[in-house]
């Protein structure tokens, strides 16, 4: 218990969480659920895959010259200037009359599984580990227009600012909350207007890597994010996305209009069924065993099911800390500049010291597991003993280990810094770096080889 609050206090310190002000916290434990707007999920479909909600982007003449259509499986059910795109990107036009093509939230929240794009599934394949400023920057190569310059370089200084603190130590994880650290610390609190120099301390560029979580949990869970520090009106904290390039109020407000449909959109999905066979005497076997250890904090599933929406402290559940010491944006001067700022009229951040257990449906789809996707196997994170410390897996989404529900993963004897080659390097994963610990929760350990067998054919059936 001493050596958790150890690591705790050098975490916050190294993360620049200790500031002046005391910063905002939840208490561990149960999270009240908060009021949430109504929405049209057929219109908040729309407006996902084809709004400028990102408010920039790089000119649609500079992209063109650069990608091809889109292959088939990856388009959606869109016409006009989006019939072309990959599911990930929106055309629009922007204020200044300038086409442009920007990521949109399936950027990291839809991922192919066994040959299927699942929408909401959490994106665990990306690679982040490169600084992509230097590409930005190119683009102007590709731009005579000078309306078009002006946007470009509107999209290209956001890019600048932001990419050296987005780069992770290995392909698979995400940057997004230290993204959002960034832009807040460019941004005026009550303008939402842009300064190239940054108006608060930016966050260190070590980047805490987080697994992107699926979307069908959000109609479940009262608070968002891992350390449950989302609080409030959730569509508000969701258009976070628009920090990249919208700064007035005024254009905030107008796509705040339609982030109640989103989520409407989001709390309709549904995740995808286990596609193998089950041994229904061992679920049902499994699923007793999963009641009397696993339910307490992560629920009950069919008719009569409950989820308590948990935070479960530090000490209790012993994975990694970082995140939780007050990292990228959960860091008080964030938190305090979200909580001052637009976004913080209908909604708040409060992280705790202590990480969300969260609801387990579709949970076989979802690996690796933990909040840093340290684990590549639910067997693994049920045995501890059988977690590696270095190893490369899988990355191609139709290598599912059914026996083991996860990724196929090799074990190596060391480590990043051990290897030479940059390209096998990222392809590490390391759970000795800063971050990346996959240490914790280890409640499976104390079950017998056959229980664990037993709770993860039960898993399959969620």
């Amino acid at each position: 218990m001493g050596t958790m609050r150890t690591h705790v206090l050098i975490a916050a310190v190294a993360l620049g969480a200790c500031t002046d002000a005391a910063p905002i916290e939840s208490p561990v434990g149960p999270i009240p659920p908060a009021a949430q707007r109504p929405g049209d999920a057929d219109a908040g479909w729309r407006a996902l895959i084809e709004n400028g909600y990102v408010g920039c982007g790089v000119p649609r003449s500079a992209y063109d010259q650069v990608f091809a259509p889109a292959p088939a499986w990856a388009r959606l059910d869109r016409g006009g200037a989006n019939a072309a795109l990959p599911y990930n990107f929106n055309a629009f036009r922007t204020s200044s009359g300038v086409d442009v093509v920007s990521p949109n939230c399936l950027q990291c929240h839809a991922e192919t599984l066994r040959g299927q794009l699942v929408i909401g599934l959490g994106t665990h394949t990306d690679d982040y580990t490169d600084d992509v400023s230097g590409l930005a920057v190119l683009a102007g190569g590709l731009i005579t227009d000078a309306a078009e310059r002006t946007e470009w370089e509107k999209w290209r200084d956001r890019v600048v600012a932001v990419a050296p603190y987005t780069i992770t130590k290995t392909v698979g994880v995400n940057p997004a909350d230290n993204l959002a650290a960034v832009l807040f610390a460019h941004r005026d609190a009550d303008t939402l207007a842009w300064s190239n120099q940054p108006m608060l301390p930016l966050p260190p560029a070590i980047v805490v890597p987080v697994d992107v979580p699926p979307w069908w949990h959000m109609k479940k869970k009262h608070a968002m994010f891992y350390v449950g520090a989302g609080r409030g009106d959730h569509a508000r904290i969701m258009m976070t996305a628009s920090t990249l390039c919208v700064d007035t109020v005024a254009e905030a407000r107008a796509i705040d209009s339609y982030f109640p449909d989103i989520r409407a959109f989001l709390l309709g999905l549904e995740p995808p069924r286990w596609p193998f066979a089950v041994d229904a005497e061992l679920a049902a076997t499994g699923h007793d065993v999963f009641a009397g250890t696993c339910a307490r904090c992560h629920g009950s599933y069919g008719d009569g099911g409950v989820y308590p929406n948990l935070i479960v402290a530090l000490d209790e559940v012993g994975t990694d800390p970082v995140l939780a010491a007050g990292a990228a944006q959960f860091a008080g001067e964030y938190v305090r500049w979200f909580n001052r700022s637009f976004f913080g009229e209908l909604s708040s951040l409060a992280p705790a010291r202590g990480y969300v257990a969260p609801p387990l449906d579709g949970i076989w789809a979802t690996a690796p597991y933990l909040h840093n996707g340290s684990v590549p196997t639910l067997a693994a994170l049920l045995d501890s003993s059988t977690r590696p410390t270095y190893f490369t897996r899988s990355f191609d989404t139709n290598d599912y280990d059914e026996a083991t529900l996860g990724w196929r993963f090799t074990s190596l004897a060391a480590g990043q810094d051990a290897e030479p080659d940059a390209e096998r390097r990222v392809r590490i994963y390391d759970t000795s770096q800063f971050g990346y610990g996959n240490g914790g929760h280890t409640f499976g350990d104390a079950l017998t080889a056959a229980q664990r067998r037993a709770v993860l054919e039960y898993l399959k059936t969620l």
